[in-house]
């Protein structure tokens, strides 16, 4: 029984002390007051947009090649005899200097025997013509009198009239006359000259060599004129003409070259659209097969301002600033370069941004920095 009373006691007392904290509690409490929002202003570099006439380079690669190149070829039978200079890749000869020689002297011996016979069938001939065309001696005696086996052939005096032109053809004298001048041509054929001042680039034969007709004995090139080709996008194919002036440079950008268009060809390549364009280009240090890079101006575009092509939003949209606020406009994109495109269709004096801001979006405040070192002061 007094267990009982004391639990009653216990239970009225914990729950008077709850009553007590809670009304304690709300008595304390502070009434809520919503925390205001703090507005954020990210920090935008821009430029102001002066139009002017930006010219529209185009650029292009190439390798570039010796406008004057020739590959050797044998013409005739024979052994590989000497040549001016050693016959080997990079070696220079000048103009007339002697790239080959074969050995011709049984072809020479050949070709006196043959100028021999000729001599013998026009000594044989004096007497008909003495009797039958008197007036037409005298060249003919001159030319018998003149005629050296061992000297080029002579052209042979001209016929007065049809029938003694015909009387000469009867005796075989013209079908005489070209053999050995087919001879005589072939001869010239064993030796081999420089047909300008260049350098061997290739050489597929060794002196002592045996050299057959149709044999390609190397490749000879001018080391002075090289021309490059390259690929012209046909949208501006109508652009480019005869004579335009070229920027060139290596791959490395530490070397340039001024060349100027001498050929466009009149077909488009059907793959990718463009138009074989061939430049001519001369200088220190330039080489056959060196990859080069052409940086042709095609026109001009008046109203225009150049910016980097990472402020383009949609190829079209660029943002710009209003009142401290992210503005999103049109453009109209002219021409895209590597890392910049040319656009119209800005004011001048309108500010935009000079560096793309991750997340920007039309109605975001900025706060504007004219230049970097203002933006670090700040």
């Amino acid at each position: 029984m007094v267990r009982k009373i004391i639990l009653a006691i216990l239970g009225i007392l914990l729950v008077a002390g709850s009553v007590y904290v809670a009304k304690q509690t709300v008595a304390n409490k502070k009434a809520y007051k919503p925390r205001k929002e703090k507005k954020i202003v990210t920090g935008a570099f821009v430029q102001t947009v002066v139009n002017s006439s930006t010219p529209i380079n185009i650029t292009t690669s190439g390798n570039l090649a010796s406008k004057n190149q020739v590959d050797i070829y044998a013409e005739v039978q024979g052994i590989f005899k000497s040549s001016s200079r050693a016959f080997k890749p990079g070696t220079y000869y000048k103009k007339g200097e002697v790239l080959l020689e074969l050995d011709k002297k049984e072809e020479i011996i050949g070709l006196k025997a043959q100028k021999s016979s000729f001599y013998n069938q026009l000594v044989l001939l004096i007497p008909d013509l003495r009797l039958d065309y008197p007036d037409a001696i005298g060249k003919w005696d001159q030319y018998v009198t003149e005629f050296d086996v061992n000297r080029p052939l002579k052209d042979l005096p001209k016929p007065e009239s049809e029938k003694e032109k015909l009387f000469l053809s009867g005796r075989n004298i013209y079908t005489a006359f070209y053999n050995v001048q087919n001879l005589e041509t072939q001869l010239q054929n064993y030796t081999i000259y420089a047909p300008f001042s260049g350098v061997l680039i290739e050489a597929l034969a060794n002196p002592g060599a045996l050299i057959r007709p149709g044999q390609k004995l190397g490749t000879f090139i001018d080391r002075n004129n090289y021309e490059l080709e390259v690929a012209v996008n046909t949208a501006y194919g109508d652009l480019l003409g005869v004579g335009k002036t070229v920027q060139l440079h290596n791959t490395e950008n530490t070397k340039k070259w001024t060349g100027k268009v001498i050929r466009v060809n009149s077909i488009v390549d059907p793959a990718s659209q463009t138009i074989p364009t061939f430049i001519q280009v001369r200088g220190n240090d330039l080489k056959a097969g060196m990859y080069m890079e052409a940086s042709i101006t095609a026109k001009e575009e008046q109203n225009t301002f150049e910016i980097s092509r990472k402020l383009l939003v949609e190829n079209e949209k660029v943002f710009i600033v209003r009142d401290s606020t992210l503005d999103l406009i049109n453009v109209e994109p002219v021409y895209f370069k590597e890392n910049t495109a040319v656009i119209k269709g800005l004011a001048d004096g309108t500010l935009i941004l000079a560096k793309a801001i991750p997340g920007a979006f039309k109605g975001m405040p900025v706060k504007v920095f004219k230049d970097k070192a203002t933006a670090m002061r700040e």
